[in-house]
């Protein structure tokens, strides 16, 4: 028998491989190239963003300092094109916290397809940064955590935070992570007051010292208000082709890391987004299990504010953000 044309398409984990024979007698019509809405990278990111410099919402042990300021202190800068962000590794902190950034984009946005590409992000003990989204008048608008973690932790953590009437409970999910809280709503009783709804990625490579040593990678957040919302994270061996080619194709990919589909969740929990990158220290989450994950530290203020060495990998290394319409 003879096959005019034969394909063989694997779609593993974000890569695509397709192999044809003989079918130049067939043509298709090019699909179309998706274009970034927004682009977050090299010289103009921080042109892109306002400096946070209000108290810590979370209660950590920071002074988030304005452009200026971050800027004379070797917090912010880029370098062939990567952009830096560091806290304060020089000094022993003042009695009003470590010198760090936190930054808010001055776009905001409804839905979209969001493209992290990430070559290092903070870590040791006492530390808590996170890449997220949030709408205003918080919780009423929503909040996605994209990539968030506290002190030694070795997997990403994914959540979403709403106001009453947003829950995953019962909710048929396809996803790779593993689901640690159902309840979005910051006020749900009990043992889930203020968690969100939590998925954890099953990878060592995907959170802290094991994503640093592998170079980091791509964490692709997909914002539908029709279907919900998915989170996936490619390392960075393993970062599907048209993402590096800029035509990101989410239907080719593997299954997201977290899902959160808009069943038991109306999308109207989610509206006008800003993009926020931050890097706090101790506060209500990393404070909270500071002496259960780096036993022997003392109390997590004291040691932040007195050992200065130790975050000389607080920083993150960004190559690019970038939006794309869905």
């Amino acid at each position: 028998m003879k096959f005019t044309t034969s394909i063989l398409a694997f779609a593993i984990c974000g890569l695509f491989t397709a192999t044809t024979t003989d079918a130049g007698k067939h043509k298709h019509k090019k699909p179309m190239r998706k274009t970034a809405t927004d682009v977050y990278q090299g010289n103009s990111f921080f042109d892109k963003f306002d400096f946070f410099t209000a108290a810590d919402p979370t209660h950590g042990f920071v002074n988030y300092v304005d452009a200026k300021t971050a800027r004379s202190n070797n917090l912010t800068l880029v370098k062939n094109n990567i952009v830096y962000i560091y806290s304060d590794h020089k000094n022993v902190a003042p009695s009003n916290g470590r010198m760090s950034v936190r930054l808010s984009s001055k776009n905001t946005y409804d839905s979209g397809l969001f493209v992290f590409d990430i070559l290092h992000m903070p870590v040791g003990c006492g530390t808590w940064p996170a890449v997220w989204t949030v709408g205003g008048s918080w919780p009423n608008n929503g909040e996605i955590d994209i990539v968030e973690g506290v002190n030694n932790q070795a997997q990403n953590a994914m959540t979403l935070h709403t106001n009453a009437g947003c829950t995953m409970a019962g909710v048929k999910r396809n996803q790779s992570g593993t689901t640690v809280t159902p309840n979005c709503d910051v006020k749900a009783p009990g043992q889930y007051a203020n968690q969100g709804c939590g998925v954890t990625d099953t990878r060592t490579n995907s959170y802290g010292a094991g994503f640093n040593s592998n170079k980091g990678g791509v964490f692709v957040t997909k914002w539908s208000p029709s279907s919900g919302i998915q989170i996936w994270f490619f390392p960075r061996n393993n970062i599907p082709q048209d993402i590096i080619d800029g035509n990101p194709k989410p239907a080719s990919w593997c299954l997201p890391n977290a899902n959160f589909p808009f069943k038991s969740c109306p999308s109207s929990h989610f509206k006008g987004h800003q993009i926020v990158v931050d890097l706090t220290f101790c506060g209500d989450w990393a404070g909270n299990v500071f002496g259960q994950m780096c036993p022997g530290k003392g109390d997590c203020a004291s040691y932040v504010k007195n050992n200065p060495s130790a975050f000389k990998q607080a920083y993150w290394a960004f190559r690019s953000f970038k939006v794309y319409q869905v």
